[in-house]
C-alpha cells in the first residue's frame, strides 16, 4: 500500500481499529496495551511477549497482529498509555509549577512502570499523549525568563530531558539492585562505611570528604526535587554562549 511513508504501513496512531469481533473476546489496541503493561510491570520487557499477552486475553497470538504489526508498535502503544497518565498534570498557573508537575508525574509513572524508563532517552516518542506532554513541556519552558528564542528553548529542553531521564534511570537501577542483591542503599553504605572512612582519612579526597560529611543526605524523592529546582533556576537567566 502506498502511503505518506512509501510502501510502509501508516503509523499505528493513524490506522483505524480492525472491525470488532465478538468471538472469542472483543479486542482493542487500548485493551492490548493495558494487558501488555500489566505483564511488563510484573516481569519486565524481557518477560513480555505476544504469546503471553494473547494467553491473558484468551485469544490466539496471530489475532494481535491485526492490531499491531510488530513489537515496536506494541511498545509505542504501551509508552503512550503511560504518557496519558503524565499528561494529566496539565498546565499549571505558571511555567515552573507546570514543569514541576510534569517532571514529578513522569517520575511517578516510571516508578509504577519501571520498564518505561528503559524506553526513555532514545528517539522521541510521537504518540498523541507523548506529543501532548512534549507540547506542555515546551510551552511552559518557552515562558522561562532565560529562554528567549528557539535556540534557547532547544538547549533548555535538552538539559531538562537529560536530567529527568538520567535521574529516573539511576533511581530505578538502585531499586533493581536492591531487589537482586537483597541489600538496600543504607545497608550497602553501612557495609562500605569503614573502608570509605579510612580512604577519606588519608586526606587525598578533601572535596569528597566534605560531600560525605557535610552534604545533605536526602531520600530519592527529595534528591529528585532539589536537583530539579536547581535545573529550573538555571532557566531564569540567559545562558552564556
Amino acid at each position: 500500500m502506498d502511503t505518506l511513508y512509501g510502501s510502509a504501513p501508516l503509523p499505528v496512531w493513524e490506522r483505524p481499529e480492525p472491525q470488532p469481533r465478538a468471538a472469542p473476546v472483543p479486542l482493542s489496541r487500548a485493551k492490548i496495551a493495558a494487558t501488555a503493561i500489566r505483564i511488563a510491570d510484573a516481569h519486565g520487557l524481557d518477560g513480555l511477549s505476544v504469546r503471553k499477552i494473547a494467553k491473558e486475553l484468551g485469544v490466539g497470538p496471530m489475532r494481535l497482529y491485526d492490531y499491531v504489526v510488530n513489537r515496536s508498535e506494541l511498545l509505542d502503544l504501551m509508552v503512550d498509555a503511560v504518557y496519558a497518565q503524565i499528561a494529566e498534570a496539565g498546565q499549571q498557573s505558571e511555567w515552573r509549577s507546570t514543569l514541576l508537575a510534569i517532571a514529578h508525574r513522569t517520575r511517578d509513572a516510571a516508578l509504577d512502570h519501571e520498564w518505561f524508563a528503559d524506553l526513555l532517552g532514545g528517539r522521541p516518542h510521537l504518540g498523541p499523549h507523548a506529543l501532548a506532554v512534549g507540547e506542555s513541556t515546551a510551552a511552559a519552558l518557552s515562558q522561562a525568563p532565560g529562554v528567549r528564542g528557539i535556540d534557547d528553548l532547544q538547549r533548555a529542553l535538552g538539559v531538562l530531558n537529560a536530567f529527568i531521564v538520567g535521574a529516573l534511570r539511576r533511581e530505578i537501577t538502585e531499586r533493581r539492585t536492591a531487589r537482586s542483591t537483597g541489600t538496600d542503599v543504607s545497608a550497602w553504605q553501612a557495609a562500605l562505611g569503614p573502608y570509605l572512612t579510612r580512604m577519606l582519612e588519608t586526606g587525598r579526597y578533601p572535596t569528597v570528604a566534605r560531600l560525605v560529611i557535610d552534604g545533605a543526605h536526602l531520600n530519592a524523592e527529595e534528591t529528585f526535587h532539589h536537583n530539579l529546582i536547581t535545573i529550573l533556576d538555571g532557566f531564569t537567566t540567559r545562558p552564556h554562549t
